[in-house]
């Protein structure tokens, strides 16, 4: 739990913000030095109040109260404790512990006390056929305490019991539900769910391993993860808060642990708000990349309702669908992300914001996407592979009809802004595509796009403002476009009469021989749109192509040792902001 406070630290700020906004899907968030963009925000500001206290974790051994299992009978001391052959009714507020083997059978919880009930798991091997091994009928709250050095499972059976529709997990509450401890729990939900809990679910340690014919873990109000090692492999989703009706409910809080999961629909599912502070996450869902899904179903790795929000960790997603998706605004502060997606490898329907971190997209049909408002980047290190498009703002509509397609649709309100970091892109469509504005003021960025004509290394549709940034962009001679003249950095745009091969250095040095370029692109390409702030008005410099460079490269940049070998291609001289070499 030691990024407990620093996640309370961030959801709080996250509702002030909010809070402080007073503005549902219309809220100006971001602005360019001549644009800003919509967002759609949650106005969810109590996503902080949760069941957990700080007394829930401490209790005096001498209060507790045992049950036996034996096999199929139970027996117990407690006047709190009722027993109806292997069905045991734990009546009062406390301590029980638990241990042994129950073959066919229920542990239920029904109470109305108003403290919490705590079911230490000391050993426990508990199966019931018909119903949910551990049922929490009603209680303030429940927490399940795995004991040190213990190994505990729960299984249920293929159907369940008629008048029971509400319970459909192997551990099923009513109530709010808390799990803690060092011990490891073994849950085979072979009816539907593994855990739910139709109130708050709150993980705070252990070692969890989950096996169910539908969803993993469900906590429908809120489902937090403070720490643990959680494994799932589930046929529908893996990790679900699915309350969407009540103001405040509906989200995931991953603040630390390792979870690995495997799941045939979306990895993880909240109705409203993802937070992510820290962890190491593995993802699988839907088969993986290779795989593919109908459009009436969702095999997303990291999917949200309104926003989502990761502060760090490592996270690994290998997704049929999006890697990451939400239906509102995406902020990522830091982390590092393997991703590998049969769709786009990261997607919000409105706004993306990137500060720092390090993404790696190995596979993606578009990189990063966002349909309806702007994506920001002012830090991190992106490399992108996609099959499309590797950035692009769609403005209204995805890029429909396959590679090439672009939305008619273009406003100034979506804007590609990219104030730093580090991309570096291979990409079969275009590189950074805007269906709005592109504006650049720092970073570097290295573009390879596709080899079609129909698509551009660089694609806007309102302006393209560069000033600032080293700026690299190589692919087809069809549509390809170089800066706009509103820009305060200077650029070239060079037409190369006929294709070059993959692998072709460009180098560009100026009239003293001092080299200003040397990039080896990974793929065939006609046209270079260059800018960089070694670029001076006035001055005359010379393209080479071919050659070599004995120094190192960079995804095809190369940033010392000495370029030698090449054949003069044209020279060039800088008269205006743009210059454009045929």
């Amino acid at each position: 739990m030691r990024h407990k406070k620093q996640a309370q630290f961030y959801l709080i700020a996250f509702a002030l913000f909010l809070t402080a906004s007073c503005i549902r899907n219309s809220d100006i968030i971001s602005e360019t030095e001549e644009e800003s963009t919509e967002v759609i925000l949650s106005d969810d500001a109590d996503n902080v109040d949760d069941h957990e206290d700080a007394s829930d974790y401490t209790w005096s051994s001498s209060d507790e109260k045992s049950i036996v299992l034996n096999g199929n009978t139970i027996s117990s001391g407690s006047s709190d404790v009722s027993i109806d052959g292997s069905v045991a009714t734990i009546t009062g507020a406390g301590t029980y512990a638990l241990s042994g083997t129950l073959n066919d059978g229920q542990i239920i919880v029904d109470t109305e006390d108003e403290s919490i009930v705590r079911l230490i798991l000391n050993g426990v091997d508990i199966s019931c056929s018909s119903n949910a091994p551990i049922y929490i009928e009603n209680a303030e709250k429940v927490m399940l305490v795995l004991l040190n050095g213990t190994s505990n499972s729960v299984s249920d059976g293929s159907s369940y019991s008629s008048g029971e529709e509400d319970a459909n997990a192997a551990i099923f509450s009513k109530s709010n539900l808390t799990i803690f401890g060092e011990g490891s729990l073994s849950v085979d939900g072979n009816y539907s769910d593994g855990i739910t809990s139709k109130d708050g679910l709150i993980i705070a340690s252990g070692n969890i391993t989950v096996k169910s014919v539908d969803d993993g873990i469900r906590g429908k109000d809120y489902l937090i993860i403070e720490d643990g090692n959680i494994t799932v492999n589930s046929s529908g989703d893996g990790l679900v808060s699915d309350n969407i009706e009540d103001e405040g409910r509906g989200y995931i809080t991953i603040n630390d642990g390792s979870l690995t999961i495997t799941s045939g629909c979306d990895a993880i599912q909240a109705g409203k708000d993802v937070l992510i502070v820290y962890g190491t996450l593995d993802l699988t869902s839907g088969g993986g990349s290779s795989s593919s899904v109908s459009s009436s179903s969702s095999a997303k790795g990291i999917k949200s309702g309104v926003s989502t929000i990761i502060y760090g960790g490592t996270i690994t997603i290998n997704a049929a669908d999006d890697a990451i998706h939400t239906d509102g605004n995406l902020e990522i502060y830091d982390g590092t992300f393997y991703i590998a997606s049969g769709d786009d490898g990261i997607h919000s329907e409105y706004n993306s914001v990137y500060t720092s971190g390090n993404i790696y997209i190995t596979k993606s049909y578009e990189g990063l996407e966002s349909a309806l408002g702007s994506i920001t980047i002012n830090g991190g290190n992106f490399n992108i592979v996609a099959s499309d498009d590797a950035i692009n703002i769609s403005a209204g509509g995805a890029s429909f009809g396959g590679p090439g397609h672009k939305s008619t649709s273009s406003s100034s309100d979506y804007v590609l802004n990219i104030a730093g970091g580090y991309i570096a892109i291979n990409c079969g469509g275009d590189g950074l595509d805007s269906n709005g504005s592109l504006v650049i003021s720092g970073g570097t960025q290295l573009v390879s796009s596709s080899t079609r004509n129909d698509n551009s290394a660089l694609d806007y549709d309102v302006s393209c403002q560069v000033s600032g940034g080293f700026l690299v962009a190589v692919g087809s001679s069809g549509m390809a476009e170089a800066p706009g003249t509103s820009s305060s950095q200077y650029s070239v745009l060079v037409i190369f009469k006929s294709q070059q091969s993959a692998g072709t250095i460009i180098h560009i040095e100026d009239s003293e021989g001092t080299e200003i370029l040397t990039y080896k692109p990974p793929k065939a390409y006609q046209s270079i749109a260059f800018s960089s702030d070694d670029l001076e008005k006035g001055a005359t410099y010379k393209v080479y192509t071919g050659g070599s460079s004995n120094g190192s490269a960079t995804d095809g940049l190369y940033t010392s040792g000495t370029y030698s070998g090449g054949n003069l291609y044209t020279s060039f001289t800088i008269s205006s902001v743009v210059t454009k070499v045929y």
